[in-house]
């Protein structure tokens, strides 16, 4: 297989004047061949059952098909046996969970390669002149399977190598039977065996090329999540701070400064851990369930000068896996630090309940509010409230009138 990937890698690189190749090219992007395409490499993984399911029903059909004209060889029931047994494990193989290894592949693979050659043999050598025809059809369904085998697996050199061992393969198959040395038997299924060679490398390079342009449009939009993540990061952290400094103050200016060096120092704090610790903190955060997630940001709040009533419902603690409970636990942050912003009050009430089949945060306040149609598309609404609940699978709704207040509700499929 990885002689395919470096020959598929080889196609995709070099120039064509075909404009379709040309765009999917261009959106693969460069092609490193000294490196290891493991994606690919599972891909044509499971393509190879294709051929094994084949043999399997074209061996049978053929075993069938040699009852039917009269044929009763026990050496080509036993030889059909194997095969529908050898194909059978190798489908059992390719379906396992455990990593692939080069050196197993290959030894199955010579394996299988001689034991098609030895069938071939075989056969021609058992059964009647009268019977040849009928049942060879056994054993030349195993042959154009192992060559669209090799072909998928190793690439088109190896396929075609069995091709080619074909044309002495049946000359001596025709003299075991006949005692006749037929140079024309050779290149009797040459056109057969060359149109199963086309298909499997025209697959393979599909293969290639499908794998390729989904790869590249996963990182594509895997950049762009990034980049939206890294946008709300700065968001809530050192935007919400400026904000905060800019909001007008009354009281002594001493309480002041050591308000804003206090909010400050937290916030650098913030940064720091989420530039040099995201990854031990998502660790210790992963332990901690929904519940304990929301009285901590309730208390964090409260260090920023808002009042949560936190009001929550019995959960199961399993309700939720840890990617969704982050999702709500950061979007209330933010629907929280838009009351403290926006809403000229100090206090809100976030209830907890499960809800539609899923688990719904309800943040209420009753502030000053703003009316939802003249309201222009915020960032700290649509980006880190409700992209950030949508990326999850969950949603967000915001309802609000003037002097009304604000409810928003974050909810979260099981």
């Amino acid at each position: 297989m990885a002689t395919a990937s470096s020959e598929l890698d080889d196609s995709i690189a070099d120039p064509t004047p075909v404009p379709a190749l040309r765009r999917m090219r261009r959106m693969a992007g460069p092609v490193d061949t000294g490196v290891r395409d493991n994606l690919l490499l599972r891909a044509t993984r499971y393509v190879a059952m294709v051929p094994l399911l084949y043999r399997i029903v074209a061996v049978v059909g053929a075993l069938v098909a040699f009852f039917a004209e009269g044929g009763s060889s026990p050496v080509v029931v036993v030889v059909a046996v194997l095969c529908v047994a050898l194909n059978v494990f190798g489908l059992r193989w390719l379906l396992r969970s455990a990593p692939f290894e080069n050196g197993n592949a290959g030894r199955l693979l010579l394996l299988d390669v001689v034991f098609t050659l030895a069938a071939y043999l075989v056969v021609a050598a058992a059964v009647p002149e009268s019977s040849f025809a009928a049942a060879m059809q056994v054993p030349d369904k195993e042959l154009l399977g192992g060559i669209a085998l090799l072909t998928l697996a190793l690439g088109i050199g190896y396929g075609g190598g069995l091709m080619l061992l074909s044309i002495p393969l049946s000359m001596l198959a025709w003299q075991l039977n006949t005692g006749v040395f037929n140079v024309k038997q050779g290149f009797a299924a040459l056109g057969t065996m060359l149109g199963v060679l086309l298909t499997a490398t025209g697959a393979l390079v599909l293969l290639g090329l499908g794998t390729r342009l989904a790869l590249a449009y996963g990182i594509r939009h895997g950049r762009l999540a990034e980049r939206a993540r890294q946008h709300r990061a700065l968001h809530d952290t050192v935007l919400q701070t400026l904000e905060s400094i800019a909001l007008p103050r009354g009281g002594d200016p001493e309480q002041q400064l050591a308000e804003l060096r206090g909010i400050a120092r937290a916030q650098a704090l913030e940064v720091r851990q989420l530039l040099e610790s995201a990854q031990r903190e998502a660790d210790e955060e992963a332990a901690r369930p929904l519940g304990e997630k929301l009285t901590a940001l309730a208390a964090e709040m409260a260090r920023e000068g808002l009042r949560a009533q936190l009001v929550m419902a019995e959960l199961d603690e399993d309700t939720l896996d840890e990617v969704r409970q982050l999702a709500i636990r950061d979007a209330a942050r933010e629907a929280m630090r838009n009351t403290l912003k926006h809403a000229g009050t100090d206090q809100v009430v976030v209830r907890v309940a499960e809800e539609r089949g899923g688990i719904a945060v309800v943040i209420r306040d009753h502030g000053t509010g703003f009316d939802e149609s003249a309201r222009p598309a915020g960032f700290g609404i649509s980006e880190s409230i409700t992209a950030r609940l949508a990326e999850a699978g969950g949603s967000a709704r915001v309802e609000s009138s003037p002097g009304g207040g604000t409810r928003v509700t974050l909810w979260m499929p099981r």
